[in-house]
């Protein structure tokens, strides 16, 4: 009798282990005559991410990084409206703070692609105050944005009483490539 229940209890595991693992990642989008395609296993706390990007020059590249955590999202845009897209990749890391991260690439002409670096939250005071993860993604209004609720001393991972804050970002060139620049902070 033993046996037979860590039999069914060995079962139920690993059916639970199967449920809660991601489906592998893939998407393609098109804007302003070049596809990107984004591919990732999704499924680990790391994850390698591939990105490839194809105009009707020719290839772009293919850039290759690790995500800490999963694919949540993908965004096509022209932020900068310069007439060539960019690609957006959400990432939320495993454990209950779902901490946010970015993978972005720029098309340079469409002749090849660039990073695009999102500064840290932990830069700047006035942003990390209260911060816990949470991040959701987006973009809207020409910009990038970063919502994420604000905790108080005391509050719970599960219970943030602080409100949101809503970080918009605005496309940039920078020395080596592209990079997302603070342009508002708002509370609500």
């Amino acid at each position: 009798m033993k046996d037979t229940k860590l039999v069914v209890v060995t079962a139920l595991l690993a059916a639970l282990s199967t449920a809660v693992q991601a489906e592998p990642f893939f998407a393609q989008m098109v804007l302003q005559g070049v596809t990107f395609q984004v591919e990732s296993p999704n499924d680990s706390s790391i994850n390698p991410v591939i990105v490839r990007a194809n105009a009707a020059e020719g290839s772009l590249g293919q850039m290759q990084t690790e995500a800490d955590g999963t694919i949540s999202n993908v965004e096509i845009e022209d932020l900068n409206a310069d007439g060539y897209p960019e690609i957006y990749v959400y990432i939320a890391s495993a454990g209950s703070g779902s901490y946010g991260s970015l993978i972005a690439y720029a098309s340079n002409r469409n002749k090849s692609l660039s990073e695009i670096y999102l500064p840290s939250i932990e830069d700047s005071p006035e942003i990390s105050r209260g911060y816990m993860g949470h991040d959701e993604f987006f973009v809207g209004e020409g910009a990038l944005v970063r919502r994420f609720p604000v905790y108080r001393d005391g509050d719970t991972n599960a219970e943030p009483s602080g409100g949101t804050r809503q970080i918009q970002y605005t496309l940039e060139a920078g020395e080596a490539g592209w990079v997302l620049r603070k342009d508002r902070v708002v509370e609500f």
